[in-house]
């Protein structure tokens, strides 16, 4: 199996060709709406990706907020290309020791899904070459670019699709590996070490949905795969591991169509006057809207269609997607057996209409609207067509829990031809050398200055490099708390703050969590309390004053403490006495239960081990 990375992250600088700010809103100023035509790229052909995207005759609907311009809607040209952003560029090129251009060319990328208002994406190439080496292995960088998001999408419903324009402009820069990845591991691995990399630079922004991954995948004997736009790190192994999976199945489904001599029906079937009296399903519901209900012919398909022995994917669904991907909500097919409103004489009568021999299976696709249904079925046609030859290239999305869907067609060279209205920029001598002399920490060399400087576990500051808080850490720690407290609370306990459900992840100032730490070492509540401070904050308490007010936390008096230990240790005198210091244990859970975070853990156990001992004295007199 090979595997390549695109990495893509938000760079913390101002939009890459206007000057609106970067900062996403839920303000809505203005609404307007576009259809988007495919083009032919520089060599005067249309990419196959982009004509599949128009040949679904989507509506695109933008919303406009107060921070919005009109390069944004695509009413003004682009201002030249943000310096800054180029700057980070470069400055990620050279850390990686890649050879940047000699002038940055922008291009534009034709995209009509709607994501962007002109119906092309503006990218520009940076830097080329270069390696990274993780665990000894060292890893190709095929290219570093530069390129504007895309507007963020909200929704879709009836044919339309709705984008808020925010996000769009804001820079990416994009990292392109080669394809020496050989495991879903390693994928995570080499990921890690770009994102702590990208980190380093001290300009990208953090949070959910600023860096995402496209993974290429392809399995031996397969062909190559776009996974686009993981978002979760957690799940970047499953991504490859579940698509080597799905290709492995596709070879082996080809090799045996190929003992069969499997072919495709060329035509489609009407056999909707053979299941009028289908009640329920997708089915009954086409034939009662007096819609369409096609079937295809798949000579050699039975039982290759529906789940196989050892896993998850089958070839029904492949066919599945594809009609999805024209907006149907799936098919039916043979090997489902009687299913969705079809009984054993309905089956029987459908194979003696398709003239269906032991070893072949059906496809059947419906929809209200006629044409929809008979493109859906063409898109199946070619996909049965396709499995014949084993894995056809395509761009998948991903799906939770690692799963992946068919999305398009592979885009090609065909969508690109240069940007006329944005000038091009030397990279001049005098401007690489300013960037080496102030190129930042590589993560290696923060990982020991942190255990070095800090005396913390190399696993403890490994999780900080390579998480996303060693900005965090280093701001609170430079405010003078200890780096041990700060790690923890940034590792384990704001982690471990419950989810709420409808409320965005919680992610809180940097000054809040200064507020807190200041508030355990003035003793208004023991560390212990930390988690449920977090909690009531993640709940909506608008101040940390109220959050604690809340949890009803308050520092135990050293007096209460120890009457509360006595009380506890008192009531279970004849376990002190049969078990000794033994009784530590059980007797340190008791207490802490019953503190509830309001008392220092080291304190409470040296006031429980005195009173332990004391009794044990008294009994041994």
């Amino acid at each position: 199996m090979r595997v390549g990375l695109e990495v893509h992250q938000q760079l913390a600088t101002g939009k890459l060709f206007c000057a609106c700010p970067v900062e996403l809103v839920e303000t809505t100023d203005a609404t307007f709406s576009r259809r988007l035509r495919p083009s032919s790229g520089e060599e005067q052909r249309v990419d196959a990706a982009t004509a599949f995207q128009a040949s679904r005759h989507l509506l695109y609907r933008y919303e406009s907020g107060p921070s919005n311009c009109l390069v944004e809607s695509d009413e003004e040209p682009p201002r030249p290309l943000n310096e800054e952003a180029l700057d980070v560029a470069l400055t990620v090129a050279l850390l990686l020791g890649s050879r940047p251009v000699d002038e940055v060319e922008v291009m534009r990328k034709i995209v009509v899904d709607g994501s962007n208002t002109t119906g092309f994406q503006r990218t520009a190439l940076v830097a080329v070459g270069g390696a990274l080496e993780v665990r000894g292995r060292r890893h190709e960088i095929l290219s570093i670019c530069l390129e504007e998001d895309a507007a963020r999408k909200l929704g879709a419903s009836g044919g339309e699709v709705a984008y808020r324009l925010d996000r769009l402009g804001i820079p990416l820069v994009e990292i392109a590996t080669g394809p020496t990845i050989t495991s879903g591991a390693e994928a995570r691995e080499v990921a890690q070490e770009i994102g702590a990399l990208l980190r380093a630079t001290r300009r990208v922004r953090r949070g959910i949905g600023t860096i995402r991954e496209d993974l290429n995948v392809s399995a031996e004997g397969g062909r190559r795969v776009e996974i686009k736009g993981v978002q979760e790190l957690r799940l970047l192994g499953a991504y490859v591991d579940r698509e080597e999976a799905r290709q492995r199945l596709l070879l082996e489904v080809r090799d045996e169509l190929a003992r069969r001599g499997a072919r495709v029906g060329g035509e489609v079937v009407d056999v909707g006057p053979a299941l009028g009296d289908v009640a329920e399903g997708p089915l009954g519901t086409a034939v009662r809207a007096g819609g369409a209900v096609v079937a295809l012919r798949l000579f050699g398909f039975d039982r290759l269609l529906g789940p196989r022995s050892g896993s998850e994917e089958r070839l029904g669904r492949e066919l599945a997607d594809q009609a999805k991907a024209v907006g149907l909500g799936g098919v039916v097919h043979s090997d489902e057996g009687p299913a969705h409103g079809l009984t054993e004489a309905h089956v029987a009568r459908l194979r003696e209409r398709l003239g269906l021999g032991g070893q072949d299976a059906y496809v059947l696709v419906a929809d209200r609207a006629r044409p929809r249904a008979l493109r859906a079925a063409e898109q199946v046609r070619l996909r049965a067509e396709a499995a014949i030859e084993g894995v056809p290239g395509e761009t998948r999305d991903p799906l939770p829990e690692g799963r992946s869907r068919y999305s398009r067609p592979l885009p090609g060279r065909d969508r690109l031809y240069p940007e006329t209205d944005v000038p091009p920029i030397v990279v001049g001598a005098e401007r690489l050398a300013r960037l080496r002399a102030a190129l930042p920490e590589r993560p290696a060399a923060t990982l020991e200055r942190l255990v070095r400087q800090h005396g913390l576990a190399a696993e403890l500051a490994g999780q900080l490099v390579y998480g996303t808080d060693l900005e965090r850490f280093e701001e609170l720690v430079g405010r003078g708390h200890p780096a041990a407290t700060v790690a923890r609370l940034l590792i384990q306990e704001l982690p471990a703050v419950p989810v709420v459900e409808g409320a965005p992840p919680f992610d809180p100032e940097t000054a809040i969590l200064d507020a807190l730490l200041r508030a355990v070492e003035a003793g208004q509540f023991a560390k212990e309390g930390t988690g449920r401070v977090l909690a009531e904050l993640a709940r909506g308490a608008p101040t940390l004053d109220e959050a604690v007010r809340r949890t009803g936390l308050t520092a135990v008096r050293a007096g209460d403490l120890s009457e509360l230990v006595e009380r506890i240790v008192e009531g279970q005198l004849a376990l002190v006495r049969e078990r000794g210091e033994a009784a530590f244990s059980p007797l340190m859970g008791d207490v802490m239960r019953e503190l509830r975070g309001r008392a220092d853990g080291k304190e409470v156990a040296a006031e429980l081990r005195r009173a332990i001992a004391r009794h044990v004295r008294d009994a041994a007199s």
